[in-house]
């Protein structure tokens, strides 16, 4: 994903700052405890096409 883009995106439910998990293909809100699924290369910001974030991987905070 480029860098541009992903520096210009953010969580659609709180605002906030997004990560990128490369391995998942996904963009990680830490606060909201939310996946946003990358299909083929686009973002998907939608809150009901997000994945909730296990205890593990709140925990494993990059």
């Amino acid at each position: 994903m480029d860098k541009k883009l992903l520096a210009m995106l953010a969580c659609p439910v709180c605002k906030g700052e997004l990560k990128l998990d490369r391995e998942h293909q996904e963009l990680i809100c830490y606060t909201d405890a939310m996946a946003f699924p990358i299909r083929e290369g686009i973002p998907v910001m939608l809150a009901v096409e997000a994945r909730t974030l296990s205890t593990d991987e709140r925990l494993d905070q990059h």
